[in-house]
């Protein structure tokens, strides 16, 4: 299974709005959603599964790729790792699945599936994490197959 952990783009401040659910991209937020989804929309596979924080910043960031998602409560800011990783079905999913997400869950969810010592993994916003799960001798193991940010797309 290949789990993609994609951080939210930079949003506005949440004093402009008042409440964190609807904190909308930044026009630089815009254009690193843009960026990364030009390079994810080439790299996932067809029947990927997109899941999508119901947030606004979380959600503009998913149409940016252009792909049908589904928004889940369980992506909200401050939710759970094990939330997320059931909803994904970590590890036993079949195929990709994309997750839109916040921080601080990503970056728990990445130091937990990769054993880090740290609780959380720092994550730029705009980024992405793609991990693989597979089985090598009987034994589960977490792979790193890429990591990427858009400035450097």
């Amino acid at each position: 299974m290949d789990l993609i952990l994609w951080r939210h783009a930079e949003a506005i401040d949440l004093e402009l709005v008042g409440d964190d659910m609807l904190r909308s991209l930044t026009a630089k937020g815009e254009k690193q959603a843009a960026r990364m989804a030009a390079w994810l929309d080439r790299q996932l596979p067809e029947g990927a599964k997109v899941w999508v924080s119901p947030a606004t910043r979380a959600e503009q960031t998913a149409m940016a790729l252009e792909r049908k998602y589904k928004t889940h409560a369980a992506l909200a800011p401050l939710c759970g790792v094990e939330d997320l990783l059931q909803l994904a079905q970590w590890p036993h999913a079949k195929g990709c699945v994309l997750v839109v997400g916040h921080q601080p869950t990503l970056g728990c969810t990445i130091s937990k599936l990769l054993g880090l010592a740290e609780a959380e993994c720092a994550m730029k916003k705009g980024a992405l994490w793609w991990l693989r799960y597979r089985e090598r001798d009987g034994v589960g193991q977490t792979v790193v197959v890429t990591v990427q940010s858009p400035e450097l797309m």
